[in-house]
């Protein structure tokens, strides 16, 4: 009887897990404000709006942010935009992961990069945060820089001592016009890093 109640519990434990694989949470950052909605910082919030818009979602007002849910070949996604502001999001990652037991291999976090060229995305599975304010403050709420991460490259088109008016400033008409083809393409990595895995993932699009 006691064997059996173990082997109860045991097959358990092992479903709820697997369950739990079956979850990600794709955290796009960005500010909330009318001011920041088309600023190059908030492409995190950019791609998931657009995913949202193609996949017929709706976000949700939630504690810490705004959530939508998405069901994809067998797994569920939790679309994530923090509302705490870029320098507090670790704070709306660590609620959402705990309370849905999501594992943190499977929290992709998507971010504007400086260091890359317009629009070029690099997908990796840990990392510094580069001097990013959201990624630095989930490295310190989480305790650890090895989650995977959504980099897209904003490039660093501005004069010396102009960092901040150029990342809170908005994109260029040439820009606006590329960005819709590389919307498509987030949408597609947002979907392979659920369901064909981080690795495959990185090598179908890195670069691309």
């Amino acid at each position: 009887m006691i064997k059996w109640i173990q082997q109860l519990f045991s097959s358990s434990t092992i479903e709820n897990k697997t369950d739990n694989m079956k979850k990600f949470l794709i955290v796009g950052l960005g500010n909330i404000g009318a001011e920041y909605v088309n600023t190059r910082h908030n492409i995190g919030f950019k791609v998931l709006d657009f995913f949202a818009r193609k996949e017929g979602l709706s976000f949700e007002t939630v504690k810490l942010g705004a959530l939508a849910e998405y069901k994809f070949k067998g797994r569920t996604f939790f679309l994530l935009k923090p509302n705490t502001y870029m320098n507090l999001s670790g704070k709306a990652v660590k609620y959402w992961m705990d309370k849905e037991n999501i594992p943190v291999e499977n929290i992709l976090v998507i971010t504007d990069d400086l260091n890359l060229t317009f629009g070029a995305i690099r997908i990796r599975s840990k990392g510094s945060d580069g001097g990013h304010n959201g990624l630095k403050n989930i490295n310190l709420v989480l305790n650890t820089n090895m989650y995977p991460r959504f980099r897209f490259g904003i490039s660093d088109e501005f004069k010396k001592g102009k960092q901040v008016d150029y990342v809170l400033g908005e994109w260029t008409a040439e820009e606006e016009a590329k960005l819709p083809e590389r919307y498509e393409m987030a949408a597609e990595i947002i979907k392979s890093f659920g369901t064909a895995g981080l690795e495959l993932t990185m090598t179908s699009y890195n670069g691309k």
